[in-house]
């Protein structure tokens, strides 16, 4: 085909043009573009990018770069994940950390491990840490350390700091004189504190953290840590109306059946001055504790009548009793249930279909394993999965393996 005078001309423009272009290549890319790169690679991904270029190496040590940052503590010898080179960590803390805003340590199950993140934390002096995570991967190794080395590496931070707005401290030996630390240096900006399993805090200490900390909208703890006094500190008029309260219920030992009782008035108090806050209770339970203590027929009647703000529901042991009226309750007085998980329990296939149909889509979460569901008359295992999946508008398939 012929091209017309036009078409010729319009076609050697946009050669020229194009060969008039500056040849860009990776050291030119602008600033702001590798910046966000960089943000997406590991530490030992940005130490070898910064070796590209002079480009490259000035974005390396730009202090944006280093307001997030999470150490990975690990023993190669027992680990698969990949570790912080030491090397690397020292030239952080020597050029960066008065950078270091949100910070995390992730951790192996090696007590080495947790003594190298405590190591770490005794040097950040000069920092000005917003968020601070703690976090073992496995089984909680921080608990091996020296309770006297890792609240003296943590008061460090609470002392240096004056900026805290989140901490997650979980499974670790903080006490009750780090946490009046913490207190007394960043009583105006804590708004989440998260340390359920940590033995040596006691009632006075978390009520400590209430009474003075009246920003805290989130909070996690032992149910051993619980008290009258701490659910009336919370719903004081200084205190911001409180949006997340977890509280883990643990045994401390085989055969314990007796926890202590928190009024209702306080629980009625702390709901009249949050109205929109949420609470979850987990329940880690020796198996001859689950029948009197919580998962119990009556019991998950109550929460139908009691609890119509419930969230998420999850059943982990129940007996041989079927649960369908119970779960039909639940369905029709708490609207705001979105996730559910069953297992060690029985409902039949008709009364979870029933179930379902009620919630319907607003059910994000729903693990059932399979041999929870007894078949009936109405439905079998090979119909469920069709009638399920029908009322909540996507595949489900009940599990195999437990996914909580």
């Amino acid at each position: 085909m012929k091209l017309g005078g036009q078409e010729v001309k319009r076609q050697k423009h946009a050669r020229s043009s194009f060969q008039q272009m500056p040849i860009q290549d990776w050291g030119n890319l602008p600033h702001h573009v590798v910046l966000q790169i960089f943000q997406h690679l590991s530490l030992v991904d940005r130490a070898r990018a910064s070796s590209v270029c002079r480009c490259w190496n000035d974005v390396f040590h730009t202090p944006d770069l280093w307001r997030k940052f999470e150490f990975e503590l690990n023993q190669p010898a027992t680990s698969y994940l990949r570790s912080t080179h030491p090397d690397l960590i020292q030239q952080i803390i020597k050029k960066h950390a008065q950078h270091l805003q949100y910070v995390s340590f992730k951790v192996d199950s090696c007590t080495e491990s947790a003594e190298a993140a405590c190591d770490i934390l005794s040097q950040l002096v000069n920092c000005t840490i917003k968020t601070l995570g703690l976090i073992s991967t496995a089984r909680p190794s921080f608990m091996d350390v020296s309770q006297s080395h890792f609240v003296s590496a943590l008061t460090v931070v609470f002392v240096n700091s004056k900026s805290l707005s989140s901490i997650k401290i979980d499974g670790t030996p903080v006490d009750d004189p780090s946490l009046k630390v913490l207190v007394a240096n960043n009583s105006d900006t804590l708004k989440l504190l998260k340390m359920s399993s940590c033995p040596h805090v006691s009632p006075a200490g978390i009520l400590c953290v209430a009474d003075q900390c009246h920003g805290l909208r989130e909070l996690a703890l032992n149910y051993h840590l619980l008290s009258d006094e701490l659910l009336l500190a919370l719903s004081s008029e200084k205190h911001v109306h409180l949006e997340h309260l977890r509280i883990d219920v643990v045994s401390e030992n085989p055969g314990q059946t007796h926890f202590h009782t928190i009024k209702r008035s306080s629980w009625e108090a702390l709901v009249r001055h949050s109205p929109k806050v949420n609470i979850v209770m987990y329940f880690f339970l020796y198996k001859e504790e689950f029948e009197p203590f919580f998962f119990s027929k009556e019991m998950l009647g109550r929460i139908g009548l009691h609890c119509p703000r419930l969230v998420e529901l999850v059943v982990c042991a129940n007996g041989l009793e079927p649960l369908d009226e119970e779960l039909i309750q639940i369905a029709e007085r708490c609207k705001s249930l979105t996730a559910i998980g069953l297992g060690e329990c029985e409902v039949t296939c008709s009364g979870f279909v029933e179930f379902v149909k009620m919630c319907g889509g607003r059910l994000t979460q729903l693990s059932i394993m399979e041999e929870v569901l007894i078949p009936d008359s109405s439905f079998n295992m090979e119909q469920i999965h069709s009638e399920v999946s029908k009322h909540l508008g996507r595949i489900w398939f009940p599990d195999m393996m437990p996914t909580w």
